[in-house]
């Protein structure tokens, strides 16, 4: 099928040993309804049959299927890969998936639809979180972003809402729709970011600067799996300390966009105080205390 209005697609799929899934998730882009799409696939150094899969689909479709590797084949991270995926792509519009998880067949016409219809530089939608596909016991959820839906957000609207200052569920990577020019005007991924948060630091750019459309439909599978890397980041107990860093990335770059939103900035401060014992017994703790005490002395009056 061939809209009036088919501007090109770059799918981008960032992939590190996913020799189980990959193919399915290949084969959800070629049932995409929408036909005017390239999927650019960036090998972050994978060292099983993930590889020569990828490369199959490659040479079997040479005018819709990239492949791209590193030189030398080597590992450097998600955000730097997804970025190659970028630098490479064809399309004036871009989406994001990751070697293991699924797009619905109408998810592209879908997006770009609300996409054109509400003029936002970026659309993103809820995700099913897919566990049935190895646990047929445990149900499927629908995580909806954390903002009201089916609305159009003035920068940085969204940023007083979503995680990772507000409490409001973040998108899943697969679940965008962006304008490319948007990605390199904003820098793209901070490849500082090689696990958690690399999708962060991309999203509160957008967030703070661009238009952004919030739908409350999915059309993403987004697999949980234990090999992840946010499950992994959690069971290793590194999600304090990679917290902490992203807060930090996030304080600098507040100051270098000299980003005066007040508002903004308390949520943040609010966000640090954890993280320092001594300013969190002062800031936090100690007033609670003094309150529960004159709360006592005038009830014993």
């Amino acid at each position: 099928m061939q809209e009036r209005h088919s501007p090109k697609i770059s799918i981008i799929m960032c992939f590190l040993n996913v020799e189980a899934y990959i193919e399915e998730a290949i084969k959800s882009v070629l049932a995409q309804h929408y036909s005017n799409w390239e999927l650019v696939m960036v090998d972050d150094g994978s060292s099983d049959l993930s590889t020569q899969i990828a490369r199959h689909y490659g040479n079997e479709y040479p005018k819709k299927i990239k492949y791209l590797e590193h030189a030398g084949h080597i590992n450097l991270g998600a955000s730097k890969s997804r970025n190659v995926g970028i630098a490479k792509a064809g399309g004036t519009l871009i989406t994001f998936l990751d070697g293991d998880d699924i797009l619905l067949p109408d998810m592209l016409s879908i997006l770009l639809q609300q996409k054109d219809m509400h003029k936002a530089e970026m659309v993103m939608e809820a995700s099913k979180y897919w566990y049935s596909w190895n646990d047929s016991i445990k149900k499927d959820e629908i995580i909806k972003i954390g903002a009201p839906a089916n609305k159009t957000y003035q920068p940085p609207e969204l940023m007083y809402h979503l995680y990772p200052l507000g409490d409001g569920a973040a998108p899943c990577i697969c679940g965008l729709l962006v304008d490319r020019e948007v990605l390199l005007r904003h820098g793209s991924f901070d490849e500082s970011f090689k696990g958690m948060y690399d999708d962060q630091s991309l999203l509160i750019k957008i967030y703070l600067h661009e238009k952004v459309f919030v739908s409350d439909g999915y059309h993403n599978l987004y697999r949980q799996r234990p090999g992840s890397l946010v499950y992994s980041s959690h069971s290793a107990s590194n999600y304090l300390s990679e917290r902490k860093n992203f807060l930090l990335w996030l304080k600098r770059y507040f100051q270098h966009n000299q980003i005066k939103d007040r508002r903004l900035n308390k949520m943040l401060a609010s966000s640090l105080i954890p993280f320092y014992p001594g300013r969190f017994f002062f800031q936090k703790r100690l007033p609670g205390k003094i309150k529960s005490l004159f709360r006592k002395i005038a009830f014993n009056r």
